[in-house]
């Protein structure tokens, strides 16, 4: 089988609080991070060779979006919106 690879932006990070009973006088934890991430379009603007990589990966992966729930706080806040990754897809 084939491996595939995409390349992704953060487009969105979403903060959870858990839930407190508001008569216990507490202030809710953050309990999770929810990353929203899309497949990259191009660049602006485009290198002197009028080519850009983003565009390379748009042109065979048009359209993808992931999103990913993180609970392992030392993780929370190490994602911006923006943010670029390669996502390697391999059979497990």
């Amino acid at each position: 089988m084939s491996k595939m690879r995409a390349k992704l932006q953060v487009g969105f990070v979403q903060a959870h609080m858990g839930w407190v009973d508001p008569a216990s006088g507490k202030t809710p934890e953050k309990s999770m991070e929810t990353l929203t991430m899309h497949a990259v379009a191009k660049s602006t603007p485009y290198g002197d060779d009028g080519l850009d990589e983003d565009n390379t990966f748009a042109k065979f992966s048009p359209g993808a979006t992931l999103q990913i729930n993180i609970a392992n706080p030392e993780l929370w806040g190490k994602f911006n919106v923006g943010d670029k990754f390669y996502v390697d897809f391999t059979p497990a």
